[in-house]
């Protein structure tokens, strides 16, 4: 994979892991849409979020985030928010964070041998160290808004994969 926008070359990614804070709206939202969207490209990835911290641990993704997305065609089912683990780092080839705070705790979290994999999610849409903003404290518009940086993003990291 030869990343253009953020200029790295790494072998075609396997495994990628969305991460947020709490794993309860950005990246649930992140990985429902990429896993659509590399399902109808045709690519056969393991495709999975997390959380930076363990707050909503074995719950389903936020009823808001769940609606905007499905009301886009997106599938929520079987997500379960879960922690950013130590083996993750291993296992997952390319890891996206939600926003620099939690590419900071991820750096901060990873092996020196892995910080590699660890990217900025909307650095795949050409918006360089920018931040899909929490939804969680407002409202609809908030969601759409994630939603629709969320399918730029992906369709960029689409493009970069397939390159």
């Amino acid at each position: 994979m030869t990343d253009t926008k953020i200029g790295i070359t790494m072998a075609s990614p396997k495994a990628v892991l969305f991460v947020c804070l709490g794993n309860i709206c950005r990246s649930p939202t992140a990985e429902a849409v990429f896993r659509h969207k590399a399902k109808v490209a045709g690519l056969n990835l393991e495709i999975d979020s997390a959380g930076t911290h363990g707050y909503h641990i074995g719950s389903a993704p936020d009823k808001r985030s769940q609606a905007a997305g499905e009301e886009r065609g997106y599938n929520f089912q079987g997500l379960k928010c879960r922690r950013v683990s130590d083996s993750d780092f291993e296992h997952f080839d390319l890891i996206l964070a939600m926003d620099q705070s939690n590419l900071k705790n991820l750096k901060e979290m990873c092996p020196p041998q892995y910080q590699h994999k660890i990217k900025l999610m909307l650095d795949y849409a050409g918006y360089r160290n920018e931040d899909v903003p929490d939804p969680y404290y407002g409202g609809k518009k908030g969601f759409e808004l994630v939603l629709s940086l969320i399918e730029d993003a992906s369709d960029g990291l689409l493009k970069a994969i397939k390159a």
